[in-house]
């Protein structure tokens, strides 16, 4: 189980572990891949290109972007997930990476929580 916070501006958000320091990662439910990441994490992941991919953005803006994997830990596991990297510091959480997860955001209680789905 993973718990993470809402920001004061009502962003749903975790921690994640990425090159050795704690990052702030926003879930995006409008993104549907797995990780957005800053460029500047790219050489300290050992990101392998695999690709592009054609991506559809707010406004029908359709852009293409390079796509690498990478290895990381989420919730006590090294997993194998899809990223693309681009300028800025922030970190986004497609709903691809949550597809085993139950995610739920309690916006009074300013909460949100991660968890496992049982078989």
């Amino acid at each position: 189980m993973i718990e993470g916070a809402v920001t004061e501006d009502g962003v749903p958000t975790i921690e994640l572990m990425f090159g050795g320091q704690r990052w702030q990662a926003i879930i995006d439910t409008g993104f549907n891949g797995d990780l957005e990441l800053p460029e500047s994490l790219r050489s300290q992941l050992n990101a392998r290109f695999v690709g592009r991919v054609t991506s559809l953005l707010a406004a029908n803006q359709r852009i293409e972007e390079d796509v690498y994997l990478i290895a990381f830990h989420f919730d006590g596991s090294v997993i194998q997930a899809q990223a693309t990297f681009v300028g800025g510091a922030e970190i986004l959480i497609g709903t691809h990476l949550l597809q085993d997860k139950r995610l739920q955001i309690d916006f009074p209680a300013r909460t949100v929580v991660l968890s496992n789905v049982s078989s």
